[in-house]
């Protein structure tokens, strides 16, 4: 599991570092699911590095508090880990990407194992986005999970089921909602320079010679 975090983050690092970085965001979303058998109430932290005007990646962490009396007695457990996103942003009205996550969990959907065990996850996502005042970026978006793991904590907050001619639930399909915002790091840096008074001079100077 080391190896897992371990490559995680050296992708992080490499793409940021494969590009010039123009600004650095932290991002949090929020995560809450309920069921008939319990629910869960999370939060996701995110560091972004903007490699350019539309695309922005780096590492993601999360800590979710879930609880369940599926097996008769209420019960509580924490689940948490962390992975890589990668979002690519277009005209400031929508983004898509991609993010994957490892989370420790206890549970195995029916019961509760003694040893934790590691859940991969892995969502193709795609909304709406939107930046107010260079202050605060909103992402509002659905996000398909691709692995679809039958322990994920996430099951409890898939949202659209599939019945058959007597009503009964016969397929769940692995779409969320989630809703992000980013706070830029400071100013992003400028791909061009602006000019100063001496250069705009020196320009007219030329141009009468």
């Amino acid at each position: 599991m080391r190896r897992i975090f371990f490559y995680i983050s050296l992708f992080s690092s490499l793409t940021a570092s494969s590009q010039s970085i123009e600004g650095v965001e932290l991002g949090f979303d929020g995560f809450v699911g309920f069921s008939n058998i319990g629910g869960s109430v999370g939060i996701g932290p995110k560091v972004g590095f903007v490699l350019n005007e539309n695309l922005i990646v780096g590492p993601t962490f999360r800590l979710q508090r879930s609880w369940s009396s599926n097996v008769g007695t209420p019960f509580g457990y924490s689940i948490y880990g962390g992975g890589v996103f990668a979002h690519a942003r277009y005209g400031n009205v929508l983004f898509g990407g991609a993010e994957i996550e490892m989370l420790k969990s206890p549970i195995n959907y029916t019961i509760i194992n003694p040893s934790k065990s590691w859940v991969p996850s892995l969502f193709i996502c795609g909304g709406f986005s939107k930046e107010f005042n260079s202050i605060v970026r909103i992402n509002a978006g659905i996000y398909y999970d691709v692995i679809n793991h039958v322990n994920s904590p996430f099951r409890q907050a898939y949202f659209m089921k599939v019945t058959n001619e007597f009503g009964q639930v016969v397929k769940i399909i692995p779409l969320i909602y989630r809703i992000s915002f980013y706070f830029p790091l400071g100013k992003k840096k400028s791909s061009t320079s602006a000019k100063t008074k001496e250069d705009v001079e020196e320009e007219v100077e030329e141009d009468f010679r």
